[in-house]
């Protein structure tokens, strides 16, 4: 007998995935992924695909002119862009569809490679940096140490087999599914809270104008204080989250349900809550990262099976990120705030705008130095982000605030990637364990959602099929920064979820 043996990843494979002892999985298996036309296409795309990423680029942005210094800090951001790009280039070709790993990649090529590589040839930052340089090399070489550490973790989240959820025989205990009638209420909350959300602006539109005229009339509106922003956070979290999410189900519902596509009910809810987010997610009235994590879930979610989708999205990612991203915030300020970038070079923006990451690790680590470590209390303040300043006096601002009010900066809504908050309050032995907690929990996710959106899945109301797209799309403000901005909306969306969710499997004849 082989069909115990046969998968669409190969006997080797599976016995990866689950333990000797355990059952045999339920269903029928993954379908093959054409791997013969795949491999043709694998080698025909490795070689140009890595020159272009490890050698070209980088060669290309070494070459421009400016006063930049070929220093230490120099080299290592050049091993930083390359081992990067290398890495990201096995998240391309990869057989697998690896979310998470594969958008931390592209984060960290874009944001902490190629982007400080252009701003150190160059020699200009988006932000100054106030400290030593020596703080500058330190800050490059622990963003490589911790990328080295995401490795590890990935790596030993590899070798540990998964065990699948089996349901009980009162069908409890298995993968997390939407409850039907919860995802109803869902719906209704979507719908009360974005209608709220947009009454409270004034109407549709003002969300076609700019992101200046939404903050100064959520401000005119009375939801938030001068001493905290958590009215406001909450007004614009439940105007936006639950829109998104319970479009993401729906669309779920329609791509693997044939009964739901020959529903007209379902049909047209999804077809109201893509106009509730034509309005409330739209990239006009939201930050481009926002924008990012709204269409970075809809494609993996619509795509859920689909290699070349996730192929495209890493691959012009890199290509938007560097070309597009810089000028993309034609809306955030009205006509007479605006002031379009003027530059000789595709790589100036580069080194002049969004992208300042590592130097804002380099001026942490100056303060610091000055200050000391926190030891918690900034982690504390983003996971009790909800506790308003007039209850806890004390509560820690954002670490790029606190960082930019050091340096003296008028505007201090900057940027704290995730290597920075680990190393303010745990230093260097607490970001490297950090980041390798954060790669294991990353490819154990990206191996759960590859079961989870096959046949043998849970079904069209898969929680995790719908939570890792969300996720791989908040990565870029998870990895960006700061973690206090980006805990409001990551706890109203798991609030909604754990609203909805359930560990009773459905029948699967009730299921397709």
């Amino acid at each position: 007998m082989t069909s115990v043996h046969t998968s669409a990843r190969g006997p080797a494979s599976d016995a990866a995935t689950r333990p000797i002892d355990a059952p045999a999985p339920q269903g029928p298996p993954e379908p093959p992924a054409r791997p013969i036309a795949w491999a043709m296409l694998s080698r025909a795309l490795a070689v140009p695909l890595i020159l272009a990423l490890v050698c070209f680029l980088p060669a290309v942005i070494a070459a421009q002119p400016g006063n930049g210094v070929r220093d230490t800090a120099y080299w290592l951001q050049l091993v930083l862009t390359c081992y990067a790009g290398v890495r990201l280039s096995t998240m391309i070709l990869s057989t697998r569809r690896r979310l998470l790993q594969g958008v931390f990649w592209m984060f960290v090529y874009i944001a902490m490679g190629v982007a400080p590589f252009a701003q150190v040839v160059i020699g200009q930052t988006p932000t100054p940096m106030v400290g030593p340089r020596s703080d500058l090399v330190t800050a490059i070489a622990m963003i490589l140490v911790g990328c080295a550490a995401f490795d590890l973790g990935a790596l030993l989240a590899s070798r540990r087999p998964l065990r699948r959820r089996t349901p009980s025989a009162r069908g409890a205990g298995g993968p997390a599914v939407a409850h039907p009638l919860r995802l109803r209420l869902l719906v209704v909350l979507a719908f009360a809270a974005s209608g709220y959300y947009v009454l409270k602006l004034g109407g549709p539109a003002v969300f076609f104008s700019s992101r200046q005229e939404i903050s100064a009339t959520v401000a005119a509106s009375g939801v938030t204080a001068s001493e905290s922003n958590v009215g406001s956070a909450f007004l614009k979290g439940f105007g936006t989250v639950p829109a998104l999410l319970a479009l993401l189900f729906y669309t779920r519902r329609l791509v693997t349900s044939h009964r739901a596509r020959r529903t007209p009910s379902t049909v047209l809810v999804w077809v109201a809550l893509a106009v509730v987010n034509l309005i409330v997610n739209n990239p006009v009235s939201n930050a481009r990262y926002w924008f990012l994590t709204v269409l970075v879930s809809m494609l993996f979610t619509a795509f859920p099976s689909s290699a070349a989708v996730y192929r495209s999205v890493l691959a012009m990612g890199v290509v938007g990120a560097l070309v597009l991203f810089p000028y993309a915030d034609r809306f955030r300020y009205d006509d007479e705030g605006y002031r379009p970038v003027q530059s000789a070079s595709v790589f100036e923006p580069l080194a002049t705008k969004d992208y300042d990451q590592t130097v804002m690790f380099a001026n942490t680590i100056s303060w610091v130095d000055a200050r000391g470590h926190t030891y918690g209390r900034q982690l504390a303040g983003s996971g009790l982000f909800f506790v308003p300043r007039a209850v806890w006096s004390g509560k820690p601002e954002d670490t790029g605030v606190r960082v930019g009010q050091w340096m003296g900066m008028n505007m201090t809504n900057l940027s704290a990637p995730l290597w920075t908050e680990f190393w303010v309050d745990f230093g260097g032995w607490g970001m490297i364990g950090g980041l390798a907690l954060i790669g294991y929990a990353a490819a154990r996710t990206d191996r759960r959602y590859a079961l989870a959106v096959t046949r043998a899945g849970p079904g069209p109301g898969s929680v995790l099929a719908i939570v890792a797209p969300l996720i791989a799309g908040y990565t870029f403000i998870l990895l960006r920064g700061p973690l206090l901005q980006a805990a409001g909306k990551l706890a109203i969306a798991a609030l909604c979820l754990l609203l909805i969710s359930t560990f009773r499997e459905r029948r699967a004849g009730r299921r397709r």
